[in-house]
């Protein structure tokens, strides 16, 4: 192991692409910062063997577990779907019929969300 001895706002380089930097040191505790790319994953140590471990396990999966995971997959699925028939059939109803619709007094402006640009108001001008 290689030990460095460094001190508030130094830094330590880990080939061309990794700095670590003491940002902070507070009694016992020293605060790092760490500039890696995203292609690198940084994690405290008791996070990475955790990682490690549900990798593991899930590695491990019994076959019966992995039917479980794939029905309860295709659910979420199914559920989506209808999900979205829902938002579709919305998307197409008259605005008015949908303010009926969701109870709102008569009157009640309701506005149609869409993805569509919506058109400044005509003011009648032609522009001629």
């Amino acid at each position: 192991m290689l030990v460095l001895s460094r001190q508030r706002d130094e830094t330590i380089m880990i080939g061309d692409e990794i700095e670590i930097t003491i940002v902070d040191i507070r009694g016992e505790k020293i605060r790092l910062g760490i500039t890696a790319p995203t292609h690198i994953a940084v994690h405290r140590k008791e996070i990475y063997e955790a990682i490690k471990r549900e990798n593991a396990q899930a590695a491990r999966l019994e076959r019966s577990e992995l039917d479980g995971v794939a029905r309860q997959n295709d659910d979420a699925r199914s559920r989506s779907g209808k999900v979205r028939s829902r938002v579709a059939a919305l998307a197409t109803e008259p605005v008015s019929r949908r303010g009926r619709d969701a109870g709102e007094s008569p009157g009640h402006e309701v506005r149609a969300i869409t993805n569509k640009p919506s058109r400044a108001p005509s003011s009648g001008a032609t522009g001629h």
